[in-house]
């Protein structure tokens, strides 16, 4: 399933600097399969030559082989078919290469080190403090779960949503994300936006008790909860209060039922 493309939706609305976009057509940004993929083919079109160069000749360095894997998943929109078709590679419905849906086609032609994904707090800390914003662009997807866990709080929206198209991020930090009301609604809603990561129930009770999550999601969440949470909820200060008035009648209709 084609996970969560935050970092897709600020390239299609034209929101990313020159120097971002450049990084991101050499390989730079090895977001999921899917949306490093669907960057690249935004990018050959791209208004600047040597981004549009970029792209193609990463593009180039994914085997044929590869792309027709990947254009055979059942997941795979039909404009990256078509896209893909028209440079004369078609999806391969047995396919001999099996992808992880997970990790990028393509690495980046110059790898950077981003240290160890099991680094301390400290140290992922002093790394961010002396990056500027396309390092810490790219910490955001490759770097280590301690810079995850700092980044997905950055002011920065691109850098914060950035965090969330990481291939390396588990469903454990997502379910910690969820419960954070020191990150933007923004981010909020693109966890409670993604099926895969709300057929947890964690996600969905952190979500649900969090007071920066949007309140149409929350209200949307409320059925799902445990009988127990829901009580929790009813009483809890928290949390707006339409949503804790909306708990407490399900409470009751419960209760009579």
């Amino acid at each position: 399933m084609i996970g969560p493309t935050p970092l897709l939706e600020f390239f299609k609305r034209g929101e990313v600097e020159r120097e971002v976009r450049l990084e991101a057509a050499q390989g730079a940004l090895t977001t999921r399969a899917y949306e490093q993929v669907a960057i690249l083919a935004l990018l050959v079109e791209d208004p600047d030559r040597e981004i549009r160069d970029a792209a193609e000749e990463t593009l180039s360095r994914i085997p044929h082989e590869t792309l027709a894997a990947f254009l055979g998943r059942a997941d795979t929109p039909l404009d990256l078919r078509e896209f893909f078709g028209d440079r004369g590679i078609f999806p391969d419905e047995i396919a001999p290469v099996v992808l992880d849906a997970e990790e990028p086609l393509v690495a980046p032609a110059v790898e950077e080190d981003f240290g160890s994904e099991d680094e301390d707090r400290e140290t992922a800390t002093q790394k961010l403090a002396k990056m500027g914003f396309s390092d810490r662009l790219k910490a955001a997807v490759r770097g280590s779960r301690e810079m995850r866990a700092l980044l997905i709080r950055d002011p920065n929206k691109m850098i914060a949503s950035a965090v969330l198209s990481s291939p390396k991020l588990s469903e454990p930090e997502v379910e910690a994300f969820a419960r954070m009301a020191s990150i933007s609604d923004e981010i909020l809603r693109i966890i409670g936006s993604n099926r895969a990561w709300t057929k947890n129930y964690n996600v969905i009770l952190g979500l649900t008790k969090n007071p920066k999550t949007p309140l149409a999601l929350t209200l949307n969440f409320m059925p799902r909860l445990s009988s127990r949470d829901l009580q929790m909820l009813s009483v809890d200060r928290n949390v707006p209060e339409p949503l804790r008035v909306a708990a407490r009648k399900r409470v009751v209709a419960n209760t009579r039922g």
